[in-house]
């Protein structure tokens, strides 16, 4: 189980998962390309604004004795969940060009993979949801 979570969890990274699902749509469906690719970029609007809010709060990983996380991290920075924002930014995005229901029970899957992994506390996935679907309500 753990195997399967992390490599889920892999595909979150800097969004890429939302994005290539842009990158799809907008190859599959030439008609609404535009609107696929700005949705490609409101994803990652919203990791740029997650960037942001972590080099201010600067939130460490949690530590937990005897427990180590379950994935390597690239920044110590826990506050607020990048996978959480941009998967409730793309999946908020998406939903309006692709079936919502799927869309928005792989955002929640990648957002409980975090503290599941041990490289997030709870309010991290909450708050980064937040700002992920802040940053596409403010972007449509």
């Amino acid at each position: 189980m753990e195997r399967a979570v992390r490599r889920f969890s892999r595909l979150g990274e800097h969004g890429l998962l939302w994005v290539g699902i842009a990158v799809a749509g907008a190859a599959v469906v030439p008609a609404r390309r535009a609107e696929f690719l700005r949705a490609g970029a409101v994803v990652g609007m919203s990791f740029a604004a997650n960037q942001a809010v972590k080099l201010v709060t600067r939130r460490p990983r949690p530590e937990l004795p005897g427990l180590p996380p379950l994935v390597h991290t690239l920044s110590n920075r826990s506050y607020p969940s990048a996978h959480a924002t941009t998967s409730a930014a793309g999946a908020r995005v998406l939903s309006k060009l692709l079936p919502a229901a799927p869309l928005c029970a792989m955002a929640a899957a990648m957002s409980l993979s975090r503290p599941y992994l041990g490289v997030h506390y709870p309010s991290d996935t909450v708050a980064g949801a937040a700002l992920g679907a802040a940053v596409a309500e403010l972007a449509s």
